[in-house]
């Protein structure tokens, strides 16, 4: 079974009139609740019809991150380079969705079915209303808590001042925890299930937890070991049931590839939810092609350093690693840098030789494998599945809850992180010596991170960014961990220690000339030609904004330059989002914070 269809025309109807934001026009039911609301039946097609999964554009997502360089109009981005205020900053202050999760809620309990059967389509409900208020908390921290739908005539909700954040967060967990209680194991595929319902709930334990102990803003950081300790309990539960585990057949160089060229995940170990595709039928395909090549965004030289060396040791530790080249920055690494960037050596089909990375202005050089397929056939490009949730993250959760708790032993680590580097065919993460020797680097990146364990914890954020990298975790990780500061850090490309030619697939061979900015780009016919008879080709480095076709730091020599305008993340400022202003004027009782206006 592929891609699921479960919008049925009894929910369309219910549906109807609620596409507009409830504080501008008020939703009528077109079919009473007494009527509709007494089956089984009609609680699966309402709930169903709430089913809004993550899809292939997630591998685009990391663009609002330090993991790539983008041309696109991403919001931080603007906002550390613009004047942004609650009249340019106009999205996310809608909340349609979460009346029509309510109005289930308020409803349900009228259906004359089994209570058992209540619950299940509640839990779900609540499920959904919990991601809902999620994503409002962490775009606008405090947020009005409404747990049933709001009516036209209710003044005393419709014009609610910001519920604290605790109160909400609060809220969320025990909607998880009916969740967790009461969602079933066997449910339609591509839908969610307790398994998956759980891997949210510890995510939100660990972002909150997390977010709590290092954010002083909200004055909440006495709280945030409750989280945590959720957050490791939640994963230890979904690993105890033995339910899934690592995708790993003994194949390093192709088992974590398989996760996101798969035309069908729904029996994969390590697959938790999955958004199936099939392209063969109407509306059931799903394309991310644009995740390779340079419509909008290109990986960024910081995240190809931050992979470890094939024996475990650390990129960074190697002399001379800041001058690497291409085709040496991928010598030895850790097989996943290779099943998620273009390497030295790959083939880009129909063709049959080794692809030659090309230069465009504002990008760094690296192409994107995760999320594309390598292959002509448009239907098997688009009926690629989406790994929802992974058991990866379960592993990951547990790990990092218990080294911010201070109770993480080698024998956590080995039933969590070094799964996923035995997978990669890398050494397992040593407890020991990531504490007596933390990597200076990413000391440098997180300088919040100390204690006895910070230097488990610095390698545990550097498997998260390796793990999930393009899969749209990176932002809200840096936004939890304190670190929005990274985003001031304009992405770099490539590395060329000179002019002249190099060698872009490894065999040895030059296929590209730097010349410089003065020189002119001979005619195809009188173009130099390397030993293989390929005709070079030609790039024209200097600064940015000379007129060249690759800048380079140093204008003949250094890595990469894909932009130059300063940016300036302010904290706690940029952490959150205001009101929209609009939003203000109808409800004068919403209050900007964190110094927006």
């Amino acid at each position: 079974m592929k891609k699921l269809f479960i919008l049925g025309a009894a929910i369309c109807i219910v549906f109807a009139s609620c596409k507009k934001d409830f504080l501008d026009r008020y939703p009528q039911t077109s079919i009473a609740p007494q009527l509709f609301f007494k089956s089984e039946q009609d609680l699966s097609l309402y709930v169903n019809g709430l089913l809004d999964l993550p899809g292939k554009d997630n591998y685009l997502a990391d663009q609002s991150s330090d993991n790539l360089a983008t041309t696109g109009s991403i919001e931080i981005k603007n906002i550390m380079t613009g004047s942004p205020s609650s009249k340019t900053i106009t999205g996310g202050w809608n909340w349609s969705r979460l009346r029509n999760i309510n109005y289930f809620l308020d409803n349900y309990d009228k259906a004359e079915v089994a209570q058992e059967v209540k619950d299940h389509y509640a839990g779900l409900a609540r499920y959904y209303r919990a991601e809902f208020y999620f994503g409002m908390v962490k775009r606008y921290s405090d947020v009005p808590w409404y747990s049933h739908a709001t009516q036209p005539d209710d003044s005393a909700a419709l014009y609610s001042i910001r519920s604290p954040r605790s109160l909400v967060m609060d809220s969320v967990m025990s909607d998880l925890a009916f969740a967790a209680a009461h969602v079933r194991e066997n449910v339609p595929i591509g839908t969610p299930n307790v398994w998956a319902v759980k891997t949210f709930y510890a995510r939100v334990a660990l972002y909150e937890g997390t977010f709590r102990k290092y954010h002083t803003e909200s004055n909440l950081q006495n709280t945030a070991a409750q989280f945590l300790q959720t957050a490791s309990d939640v994963a230890k539960d979904i690993m105890s049931s033995g339910k899934f585990q690592i995708y790993n057949t003994g194949h390093p160089n192709q088992d974590y590839a398989a996760l996101f060229n798969s035309q069908d995940l729904t029996s994969n170990s390590e697959v938790i939810l999955v958004n199936a595709y099939d392209a063969s039928k109407p509306g059931g395909g799903g394309n991310a092609a644009n995740a390779f090549g340079d419509y909008e965004q290109s990986p960024a030289r910081d995240l190809v350093q931050t992979y470890l060396m094939k024996d475990g040791t650390r990129f960074s530790a190697v002399a001379g690693y800041d001058k690497f080249t291409y085709v040496q920055e991928f010598q030895n690494r850790d097989p996943r840098l290779s099943q998620t960037f273009a390497y030295p050596g790959w083939v880009r089909l129909p063709a049959t030789t080794p692809f030659v990375p090309y230069f465009n202005k504002n990008f760094t050089g690296y192409f994107q494998l995760k999320g594309y397929i390598n292959t002509t056939d448009n239907i098997v490009n688009n009926s690629t599945d989406f790994p929802v949730y992974r058991y990866a993250e379960v592993l990951l959760t547990y790990a990092e809850a218990l080294a911010e708790l201070g109770q993480i032993a080698q024998s956590d680590l080995d039933i969590s992180v070094n799964l996923l580097r035995a997978r990669a065919g890398i050494p397992g993460l040593d407890l020991a010596f990531a504490n007596s020797n933390p990597d200076p680097v990413l000391m440098t990146k997180y300088p919040n991170v100390s204690g006895t364990y910070g230097g488990v914890i610095l390698e545990l954020r550097r498997e998260r960014r390796v793990e999930f990298a393009m899969e749209g975790f990176r932002y809200d990780d840096l936004m939890r961990w304190d670190a929005g500061k990274l985003l001031e850090n304009i992405p770099q490309g490539m590395y060329f220690p000179a002019l002249g030619k190099y060698d872009m697939t490894g065999d040895g061979v030059p296929d590209i000339i730097l010349i410089d900015k003065g020189s002119s780009i001979p005619p195809e016919d009188q173009k130099e030609k390397n030993s293989l008879g390929k005709t070079l080709v030609y790039y024209k480095a200097g600064n940015f904004g000379d007129p060249v076709t690759i800048y380079l730091s140093n204008g003949t020599s250094g890595a990469i330059v894909t932009e130059v305008t300063p940016r300036s993340f302010i904290d706690p400022k940029d952490y959150y989002r205001p009101i929209p202003y609009t939003q203000t004027v109808l409800n004068p009782n919403l209050k900007q914070m964190f110094g927006w206006e």
